[in-house]
């Protein structure tokens, strides 16, 4: 085991600090990373506050990674030493289940590992990326061909990018296709961008009028305030598909109404209460759906990846140092950081 400096919170109600965790060394699977570049994501707050009431203490977040290879096994075939590499919201899931068969270890039947906080079904806990490196089976390492001054961007795409990637491509999102965002935060701002560069007419929904000019900017065709009845209703019955990105409890049923007939809104948003329950007339009368996605296998986070570099498609960030953490969140709870947060991780220590 290998002493590594970390930064992460001792229990629900403490600031995150810094602190030492350790990784275990390389096996011969495996793939050692030095961490350049962390985004934020809410569920590192959720985490860290125990808001999900499930976090293993000490628990250091982070799940949104990009770094440099510094060391592999002896039978990694995949990444070699100096490679540009990636790490997202998983580090391990059963591998012989039906959905890890799939490609969809999301869903893995004995539950993922997640790259922070453990096994999803109770086990060891797990160290994330607010931390100077990083151990993980080359299975479960994304390549990264984005330039290198493009990495601090690229970060967020390990969750934000693939969370709204994922039910962009599961539901054929595409040219002729009329498509709602609900949400102009960190996953909105990449759901714009995803659905404008896989052809869709895209249609962004919003509380906050001063978004308008930037959801225009990063890609929509069409901007709604949401707060407003009449722009709402000029949208009503338009819509094939509905990606609901917002992470806090509110009314479906105004958005359930854009739909057309056999219309689907996906939820990708992990509110800390439930939504209040839709309308089930609202559903029955046009067959409209409602939906749910979970991030995304590691085949279509690649896809993901590739594609954005492609299209040169990164996300609006805002960097910061390791130590600026506790401030962050507290910015994020009044969803003032357009779009994502990314820790400079030369910043530790």
């Amino acid at each position: 085991m290998t002493k590594t400096k970390a930064y992460g919170a001792l229990d629900a109600r403490s600031p995150l600090a810094a602190l030492d965790i350790e990784r275990r060394e390389p096996g011969a699977d495996d793939v050692q990373i030095r961490i350049l570049w962390c985004g934020v994501c809410h569920s590192d707050l959720h985490t860290a506050r125990n808001e999900w009431h499930n976090t293993l203490y000490p628990t250091v977040p982070g799940h949104e990674i990009v770094g440099r290879v510094t060391a592999v096994g002896s039978a990694v075939t995949k990444f070699k030493v100096g490679d540009l590499a990636g790490v997202g919201c998983m580090v391990d899931s059963c591998g012989h289940c039906p959905s890890c068969a799939d490609g969809e270890e999301q869903y893995c039947d004995n539950g993922f590992t997640g790259t922070y906080n453990g096994p999803v079904f109770g086990g060891e806990n797990t160290f994330g990326g607010y931390s100077q490196s990083i151990v993980v089976k080359q299975s479960f390492v994304l390549r990264i061909a984005h330039p290198e001054a493009q990495l601090a961007g690229v970060a967020p795409l390990l969750c934000a990018g693939i969370t709204t990637w994922s039910p962009l491509r599961q539901w054929e999102v595409g040219p002729g296709k009329t498509v709602g965002i609900v949400g102009l935060g960190g996953l909105g701002h990449m759901g714009v961008k995803l659905a404008h560069a896989l052809g869709a007419h895209v249609v962004l929904f919003t509380t906050s009028a001063n978004k308008v000019a930037d959801g225009l900017r990063l890609g929509a065709d069409e901007v709604v305030v949401s707060k407003d009845p009449e722009q709402m209703a000029r949208q009503a019955g338009r819509l094939d598909f509905i990606l609901n990105t917002v992470a806090a409890p509110h009314d479906l049923n105004p958005f359930l109404a854009l739909l057309k007939r056999d219309g689907t809104m996906t939820l990708v948003g992990a509110p800390g209460e439930p939504h209040p329950s839709p309308d089930v007339f609202a559903l029955i009368f046009k067959r409209r759906r409602i939906g749910g996605s979970l991030i995304g296998g590691i085949r279509e986070t690649q896809e993901m990846l590739d594609f954005c570099a492609q299209h040169g498609i990164v996300s609006d960030t805002e960097t910061i140092r390791m130590d600026e953490i506790n401030g962050a969140y507290e910015r994020m709870l009044k969803s003032d950081v357009r779009y994502r947060f990314v820790v400079d991780m030369a910043t530790l220590g």
